[in-house]
């Protein structure tokens, strides 16, 4: 199914889309280029849809900027990435919060320098109060160290004697993990022809809908990022229900909503 950028705000929105942003590396090598060229190409492709995102009414877009496995590359792309980060940073903060766009890092940003953690609270503390989109940046950020810290939380609340470990339920785990105060995540999207999560938000995708583009990262588009939403939207989200049982349930809603 191909449609528009423009015919896909006809079409069901998710609330939350999170990226994998793949394919920056071989973007650039197909051109002959280094990695490093393919990434600050990638930035780009990054502004193209925080734009998407805010016209299409979509409410929390979460980016996989960097993992916590992405420390292991040479080390001259890592300063690379850094750099690139403090850049984008200064360069797009201000216009985030000229469109109303809130900006949150998430993720273990104590391994970042004190230069760059000091940039990330700016930018976050201008936009704190915007509302448009709520743009998460995962950076150092990987889906066990997520569970992992969320469970520490608990367990300083058990050791402390305020909390019964029988008493600990899913909610209460999901309430201290990143991006609790925002929508679980509708969509997965991941560019660059892979098909596997690469420990991102492995909690939080737990019902998620995926999809996955042969297209670069630097090459995703609006008709890339419309043709995933359009994806989306013609699929049956059950949750663990049959469709009979979805389909009573839109019916016993439309019954008591009178619509």
């Amino acid at each position: 199914m191909t449609m528009t950028a423009a015919e896909v705000s006809t079409i069901k929105m998710p609330r939350h889309v999170a990226i994998i942003m793949d394919g920056n590396g071989r973007w650039a090598k197909l051109r002959g280029k280094r990695r490093t060229f393919g990434h600050k190409a990638g930035a780009e492709a990054v502004r193209a849809a925080v734009q998407f995102a805010r016209k299409k009414g979509i409410e929390s877009l979460t980016l996989f900027a960097f993992s916590s496995e992405n420390w292991k590359r040479p080390e001259q792309e890592v300063s690379v990435l850094m750099e690139l980060f403090m850049t984008v940073l200064k360069r797009e903060v201000k216009k985030l919060h000229k469109h109303n766009v809130r900006l949150r890092i998430v993720g273990d940003k104590s391994a970042f320098s004190a230069r760059l953690q000091k940039q990330m609270l700016e930018a976050e503390t201008l936009t704190a109060e915007n509302t448009a989109l709520n743009l998460n940046i995962a950076a150092n950020y990987g889906g066990r160290w997520d569970i992992v810290q969320a469970t520490q939380k608990l367990a300083t609340e058990v050791k402390a004697g305020r909390l019964e470990p029988t008493a600990i339920t899913e909610t209460m785990l999901a309430e201290q993990l990143e991006l609790a105060d925002q929508p679980i995540p509708d969509l997965l999207i991941r560019t660059g022809g892979e098909h596997r999560i690469s420990n991102f938000l492995l909690w939080q995708l737990a019902y998620a809908e995926f999809y996955f583009s042969k297209v670069l990262w630097p090459d995703f588009d609006d008709r890339e990022f419309a043709a995933a939403i359009a994806d989306f939207s013609c699929r049956e989200r059950r949750f663990g229900l049959t469709s009979e049982q979805l389909q009573q349930a839109i019916l016993d809603t439309d019954v008591t909503t009178g619509e």
